[in-house]
Order: structure tokens, then C-alpha cells, then sequence
């Protein structure tokens, strides 16, 4: 959900902070939600909660590396102003991330 959200953040041209903003709210929307309902129905079954404990010690690594992928984005396809670069301007400027 992170990349399709900041591919078509980037597609309908928002600028950066309102696609990382988006993008990120897109990852993790109802996780907390989702574990809570597992819980819930699956109580009896061990593992399930065993999982659901393990699931937020994986998310926040997860979301974490999805920061760094967030910066390289914005080296990659916005302009300092925070803009979208449009394809030919990041062919006219070939050191623009590269």
C-alpha cells in the first residue's frame, strides 16, 4: 500500500509532505485494529497470539525502513520546494537524483 499510495501521490502531483503523509497512513491504516479482531476471534489458537504479539515488534522496523525509502524518493522525484519534478526536467538535469 506504501508504494502504490506514493506512486499515485506522485501520478496526481501532490507534493512531498502530503504523500508521505498519505503513503504512510496507507502502511499501517487498521493494524492495530486488525490484531485486536484476531485476538478476538482466534483466542483459543496459540500461535495466532503468539503472531499477534510478534506483529508489532516487526511493524515498527518495517515503517522505520519505509522512512529511508521515503527520503530516497524525495532525492529521487521531488525538487527542494517539495514539488514533483516532471520527467523532462529530471532529463535535463541528469545529476537530479541519480
Amino acid at each position: 500500500m506504501f508504494f502504490l499510495s506514493f506512486g499515485l501521490s506522485i501520478k496526481m502531483k501532490f507534493d512531498y509532505p502530503h504523500a508521505t503523509a498519505q503513503s504512510f497512513t496507507a502502511a499501517s491504516n487498521n493494524f492495530e485494529l486488525a490484531i485486536a479482531v484476531s485476538i478476538g476471534v482466534f483466542a483459543s489458537v496459540p500461535w495466532l497470539l503468539f503472531a499477534a504479539v510478534i506483529g508489532p515488534l516487526i511493524e515498527v522496523p518495517v515503517l522505520i525502513s519505509l522512512v529511508n525509502v521515503a527520503f530516497w524518493i524525495r532525492k529521487r522525484y521531488y525538487g527542494p520546494d517539495g514539488k514533483v519534478i516532471t520527467k523532462e526536467a529530471r532529463f535535463n538535469n541528469p545529476g537530479k537524483g541519480a
